[in-house]
């Protein structure tokens, strides 16, 4: 068993000052120092790729965090965070060996093929009207941040002290990968291994903070009961022996207590397991050193009967029904932007889910139809034939705003709802087509049609076949008082062409006999079609699945 590494901070005398210009772009930096360090070809490709490993992850694509070493040999303290105007900012970058300006700097990055590996990481500063800058007492540019370091402080394999700063938006964040960055390489400082000098970051403002010693490498505690951690693993050990597994992960030094007569289990955390963040993952990494292999199967002590939910149930057996009328079923997202949820389906705006911070206009709002999704994939689609007509389906939830919704006792103030939604365009409208549709949907949910609505059918009166109608209803298979028809629609949903709608109407026990609105369907209007630039005439439909079940 190794035991956990002992990390030791010293004070240095190296400082960093903050200029207020930052807090426009990447207000925050940290910064540490390794003396001392043993480069061999080994440990710098593996220096590297750490770096390349977390920008990718944690660092999310450098758009959190940035992070940024150097041969601290060639530079001279104190050094300087600052943020600049493009043209006010020139140095040498690692990847070329003469002078650029900062904005033709990443001109060239965002053209240069050459540079293509650092094209995605322009975008992230280009547009705003000053670029973080590091810059040592010289004025010698040591970085830009999160786009390139300078070519004067690059790191060699003869390099033996090293500066590592992190640059981001996220303190926390910043925090986390400059630990991990001491933590992974603090082994190789001499003469005492895992010795990290701290840097001092000063802040001109107090905006943002007055200032810290970075890094801060806390040791953290975290408890979990005994019992807890029993049960979620399914194993029967004593707190003795999880304070033995505990140490084999490094978890150490753990200890037990005794918290309103539990038994509780109080382990160290070390600054390099930033992931363990909830007593669920020390029973986790309990489980790993126990062996999950070594966990004993067991019969469980309940009998119980697994089960579909009755609507998704009733959702599968819809989905192979109206895939052998030749539909296809799509799956869209469940997110979309306020105009195609609205305004592109010529609906006035109303109350939804809204995200606070969207990742883009696309993601404004959680989708109050399916109607939007099946248009944008006949959009994308356009090269397919519409010559015998495009059909398209989806069964999946809508969310609503519901104030009165109630969740384990809590108001949520949204509730989900299953719809049905398919679209047919083609050479023809195809309302015919939508129209069997919805009828076949409410036979095979054993839903009668109104007398009044039967009486309509094209099937009546045709000669030798007059009771040819009569007969087929008494052969319908039904659920006593559930009654269905098809009313004219009227011009309260303008997505459709004026006219050329219909509403579905039921009653059913659940609703004490009263008609309730199930769906719509009809042709959609021209301006629906040109703003998803679908060439073809189109008709939908909409149906409320829960309403059908029983």
């Amino acid at each position: 068993m190794i035991p956990s590494p002992t990390y030791k901070l010293v004070e240095g005398t190296q400082t960093i000052t903050v200029k207020p210009s930052t807090e426009q772009i990447r207000p925050f930096v940290c910064g540490a120092i390794l003396r001392g360090m043993v480069f061999t070809p080994e440990i710098y490709t593996s220096f590297m790729e750490l770096q390349d490993q977390l920008h990718r992850n944690v660092c999310r694509q450098r758009t959190l965090v940035a992070i940024g070493t150097h041969d601290l040999d060639t530079v001279e303290g104190p050094f300087t965070y600052d943020a600049r105007a493009p043209n006010d900012i020139s140095f040498v970058p690692l990847t070329h060996e003469t002078e650029f300006k900062a904005g033709e700097l990443l001109e060239l990055y965002a053209t240069d093929p050459e540079c293509k590996h650092l094209k995605p990481y322009v975008p992230i500063i280009q547009s705003s009207p000053v670029y973080p800058v590091i810059e040592d007492a010289q004025n010698r540019v040591l970085s830009l941040p999160p786009i390139i370091n300078g070519n004067h402080s690059k790191i060699s394999l003869n390099t033996k002290n090293v500066l590592i700063e992190c640059t981001g938006t996220d303190l926390t964040k910043v925090n986390i990968v400059l630990d991990t960055m001491l933590t992974m390489f603090g082994q190789y400082t001499s003469p005492v291994p895992y010795t990290v000098e701290r840097l001092q970051v000063n802040y001109e403002s107090t905006n943002i903070s007055k200032g810290y010693s970075s890094p801060e490498m806390q040791l953290r505690e975290m408890t979990a009961g005994v019992e807890f951690c029993n049960s979620l693993i399914g194993i029967n050990l004593t707190g003795g022996e999880m304070v033995e597994l505990c140490e084999k992960v490094q978890l150490g030094p753990a200890k037990l207590g005794d918290v309103d007569g539990e038994e509780m289990l109080t382990v160290t955390v070390p600054p390099t397991r930033s992931d363990i963040l909830h007593a669920v993952d020390v029973a986790e990494d309990i489980g790993v050193a126990f062996g999950f292999n070594n966990i004993v199967k067991k019969v469980p002590k309940t009998c119980t009967v697994g089960g579909e939910q009755p609507l998704n149930k009733l959702g599968d057996l819809l989905r192979e029904e109206i895939s052998r009328a030749g539909y296809t079923e799509v799956l869209t997202h469940g997110l979309a932007s306020i105009h195609d949820n609205f305004t592109a389906l010529r609906l006035p705006t109303t109350p939804a889910v809204s995200l606070s911070n969207p990742a883009n206009i696309d993601y404004q709002v959680v989708r109050t139809t399916l109607l939007p999704g099946l248009l944008l994939t006949l959009k994308h689609n356009k090269s397919a034939s519409f010559t015998s007509g495009f059909k398209l389906f989806e069964i999946s939830d809508v969310v609503l705003r519901d104030d009165d919704h109630v969740v384990c006792d809590s108001i949520v103030g949204a509730r989900n709802a299953r719809r049905i939604c398919a679209v047919y365009a083609g050479p023809t409208s195809g309302f015919e087509i939508v129209h069997g549709l919805v009828d076949r949907i409410m036979t095979l949910c054993e839903i009668c049609p109104e007398t009044e609505y039967v009486s309509n059918s094209l099937k009546k009166g045709s000669g030798s076949d007059d009771n040819f109608a009569d007969e087929e209803e008494k052969c319908r298979v039904t659920r006593e008082g559930w009654y269905y028809r098809v009313v004219e629609g009227d011009d309260s949903i303008p997505t459709y062409f004026e006219g050329r709608s219909a509403h579905v109407l039921m009653r059913s026990p659940n609703t004490n006999g009263d008609e309730i609105r199930v769906g719509t369907f009809g042709i959609l209007h021209p301006e629906v079609l040109n703003t998803f630039d679908i060439l073809y005439p189109a008709t939908s439909m909409e149906l409320d699945l829960e309403a059908l079940l029983w």
